[in-house]
């Protein structure tokens, strides 16, 4: 990775240049190392219509189906296992050894889990008919899900989020820190690869102040998940509040 590596959004299985970038630089060397989108409205607007307009088929594919996918994605991953560990190491600054033994192969096994999850998560049901009563629990996905991650585990959070909320049938626009966006960027790759069909994960790069607010803020985003600061989290939860979103956080509170 000694050139600069020039990131593009990925927007209904394409990979769509940006017309403004954020220089993002080695925490070992100082040196310029990529340059990642900086996205506005208008970016966010497209990929959230892309996840919008993938959801009904992808929700309404059988979790068998579902599943392999993941797998495959876990499958390929695997196989480019040190490439994505040395740009780890590079765009976040960690040991290359921690993200070869730990990080990426936590990322496959993620996928893999809940590949497997889905298809042991069965509905729950109690029939009582002496009493005329039938008592079931039906889960169904929500739609499109925003996935925020920090910069300190970019790709082992990024595939925690986006496992469990492609094997229920949602559909994603993730949003990755302008810090540490390469192992996102590399994903959509392998994503492409394995045959997730085109609008089901969209990854959008930028600041938080502007791609990630306005991802929050979509009307068609119903729930949200978010690793980071307490100062973003409390907004988040602010935003969802009032326009009654689905929201995990995971912030130090």
């Amino acid at each position: 990775m000694s050139d600069v590596v020039v990131i593009r959004n990925f927007i209904n299985g394409e990979f769509v240049e940006s017309k403004k970038y954020i220089d993002s630089f080695n925490p070992a060397t100082g040196r310029l190392l990529a340059r990642v989108p900086d996205s506005d409205e208008t970016v966010v607007e497209n990929a959230v219509q892309a996840a919008k307009s993938a959801f009904t088929e992808w929700s309404n594919k059988d979790p068998s189906e579902r599943s392999k996918l993941l797998h495959r994605v876990a499958d390929i991953l695997e196989s480019r296992l040190k490439e994505f560990a040395i740009a780890e190491s590079q765009d976040q600054g960690k040991p290359l050894w921690l993200a070869q033994q730990i990080e990426v192969p936590r990322a496959v096994l993620n996928f893999r889990h809940f590949a497997n999850t889905i298809l042991c998560d069965k509905e729950m049901c109690i029939n009582q008919p002496e009493d005329g009563i039938l008592n079931y629990t039906s889960r169904s996905p929500c739609g499109v899900t925003a996935v925020i991650v920090p910069w300190n585990l970019p790709l082992y959070l990024l595939s925690f989020k986006l496992g469990p909320a492609l094997a229920y049938g949602n559909t994603v626009v993730a949003k990755p820190s302008e810090f540490t966006s390469i192992t996102a960027w590399k994903l959509c790759s392998v994503l492409k690869e394995a045959g997730i069909p085109d609008g089901v994960v969209n990854m959008v790069f930028g600041y938080g102040h502007k791609a990630g607010d306005a991802l929050i803020k979509h009307s068609d985003v119903s729930l949200i998940t978010f690793t980071g600061s307490d100062r973003a989290g409390l907004h988040i939860a602010e935003v969802a509040g009032a326009m009654a979103k689905k929201v995990s956080l995971e912030v130090n509170l």
